[in-house]
């Protein structure tokens, strides 16, 4: 019976035969005497991370009381299969929609319970269709659709402004090793910088050693000073995916550049999607064992660190403004993005920028785009941008008028949870 149970965890959770003999110790040595003392000691024994405890709870049940809960990921393949076309966007119509009324009415908790109602009851392909989850209909749930306030159930990003994804993305992290055309990069990022003198004076100056040879009418004098070093501390936060992929390549740019430079005293960098919340993840897959708390990451880096963050700012005006508005279904954010927006802005304070590689004029862009540049100085991911940027990182914001001055009345709703 172990060996089954530990082949049907094996198909959700990371366990590992090593993980199985200890728990096969435990029960040798008898500290397991019923269902309760099995259920905790298996728990801390083939859990590695509390993250996976709902998905062992789940499979716990359903194995020993012959349940069949369904696990969060667990999407009806059918309902994938009718999803996963190819649609002709002149097969879109006019719909005659009122999205002023749908944006006031909309209530984020009841279309998720909506949802997993549905995909209890559905058990037919829709198209164009204004309740069930299909495409090319007013319905919440589906994608190429018309609605404006609904979850994108597979397809791909269309008008930018789905609040939630019944889905896992799985993305591709930046690339390092890219040469060419970072040349001019690498020269704007080494605007950042703050020398230090360190060690012996044994580095020859040959500037003034020329120049006290001169005044010595010819008699040669060396001059040594001590080699100087940049002291810059570099974080690099990248959004990557979903309405970043068209500028995939520009980022990827960014990055080898500022991995490839030994001119920073240290670098680190780390990802998100549409806006940071609880956790920053190492890689683009967003996996939850590979990430750092949003706490312990304001706790490891100090207000030293020059933050640079990258993304075009584009999302649902829910993932900035509501509790659970992340737009990952199963994730629960119990903070709104634009709380983590202003501590990472209080924390940094002038040693945080934003960079952005969606150029447009100021008169388009998108709320989402001005609420966060009116808390953290945004710039254009060009050139221009990023010397402009590291002058301001540089100097501390000294004298420089950027974004957050600029859009500091710009109207935010009635706070809720921050």
């Amino acid at each position: 019976m172990f060996v089954e149970y530990f082949y049907y965890l094996k198909e959700r959770l990371p366990v590992s035969i090593t993980e199985y003999m200890t728990l096969l110790e435990a029960l040798n040595k008898g500290y397991i005497r019923n269902m309760v003392d099995f259920y905790y000691i298996s728990r801390s024994i083939l859990c590695k991370n509390e993250h996976h405890f709902d998905v062992y709870d789940i499979a716990f049940y359903n194995f020993f009381k012959d349940a069949n809960l369904q696990f969060p990921e667990d999407i009806k393949q059918e309902i994938w299969d009718w999803l996963d076309k190819n649609i002709d966007p002149k097969e879109l119509e006019e719909m005659g929609i009122n999205f002023q009324e749908l944006v006031s009415n909309f209530n984020l908790d009841k279309m998720q319970k909506e949802f997993e109602k549905l995909m209890k009851e559905q058990d037919d392909e829709h198209n164009k269709g204004d309740h069930w989850i299909g495409t090319r209909g007013t319905s919440q749930f589906g994608h190429s659709g018309q609605n404006p306030m609904g979850m994108r159930v597979g397809g791909g990003a269309g008008m930018r402004t789905a609040m939630q994804i019944a889905q896992k993305r799985i993305f591709k992290d930046y690339r390092k090793d890219i040469v060419l055309d970072t040349r001019q990069i690498k020269v704007a990022l080494k605007r950042l910088r703050r020398l230090e003198e360190i060690g012996k004076q044994d580095e020859l100056n040959m500037d003034k050693t020329i120049d006290q040879t001169a005044k010595n009418g010819g008699d040669i004098e060396m001059v040594f000073e001590k080699r100087r070093k940049n002291n810059v501390k570099l974080l690099l936060i990248m959004d990557v995916g979903g309405s970043m992929t068209p500028f995939a390549h520009l980022v990827n740019l960014l990055f080898s550049a500022a991995n490839q430079m030994s001119h920073w005293k240290d670098f680190k960098y780390y990802y998100f999607h549409n806006c940071p919340y609880d956790k920053l993840y190492f890689n683009a897959q967003r996996n939850p064992d590979e990430a750092i708390d949003f706490d312990d990451f304001i706790k490891k880096y100090d207000k030293n660190y020059k933050c640079v963050m990258v993304g075009d700012a584009a999302m649902a005006s829910w993932e900035l403004t509501e509790r659970y508005g992340s737009i990952y279904y199963y994730h629960r954010n119990e903070m709104p993005g634009i709380y983590y927006m202003r501590e990472l802005a209080n924390h940094f304070k002038k040693n945080i920028i934003w960079l952005n590689p969606e150029i447009v004029p100021e008169k388009w862009m998108s709320w989402t785009r001005k609420q966060i540049a009116s808390i953290i100085p945004m710039y254009n991911l060009t050139i221009q941008g990023i010397e402009e940027s590291m002058d301001y990182l540089r100097k501390a914001g000294i004298h420089q008028f950027t974004t957050v001055e600029r859009f500091k009345n710009y109207p935010f709703p009635s706070p809720k949870y921050y």
